[in-house]
């Protein structure tokens, strides 16, 4: 495992991907912990964050293109940026079971399954994880 060619990207993909794992790191430790607690609301917004930043940098990267410069994943990201706020929203209002459906569908979709398709052959992840 090697993160030169992750650190070779553009800045775009370097921010994504970093601000990506660390959510997925965060999101376990979530999950994990007791919830309502002080540490579960701002390791909480600290993952909001870094969901937002993994969201918007995807706008800045266009390695696939379908749709113009644009790609399926980027409708991933409007999702994200949608359901961020809505999700954030329910926990204030004590809807918790709104809240824990919505992150819970946010880190296995946008981190698990999106992560996944980053290990295809010829991505950066790949080369990342499986070497040149």
């Amino acid at each position: 495992m090697s993160f030169a060619p992750l650190l070779e990207a553009e800045s775009a993909v370097v921010l994504h991907a970093f601000a990506a794992m660390t959510a997925f790191a965060l999101g376990v430790v979530q999950f994990a912990a007791p919830k309502g607690s002080v540490p579960h609301r701002t390791i909480g917004w600290i993952w909001v964050a870094l969901m937002a930043a993994v969201a918007a940098s995807s706008f800045w990267i266009h390695t696939i293109r379908l749709v113009g410069p644009f790609s399926p994943i980027h409708l991933l990201s409007i999702y994200t940026l949608v359901v961020l706020p809505l999700a954030v929203w329910a926990a204030r209002r004590h809807r918790v079971a709104a809240h824990r459906r919505a992150m819970i569908m946010l880190f296995s979709g946008a981190l698990v399954i999106a992560g996944v398709f980053t290990l295809l052959p010829g991505r950066i992840m790949h080369k990342v994880v499986f070497g040149p």
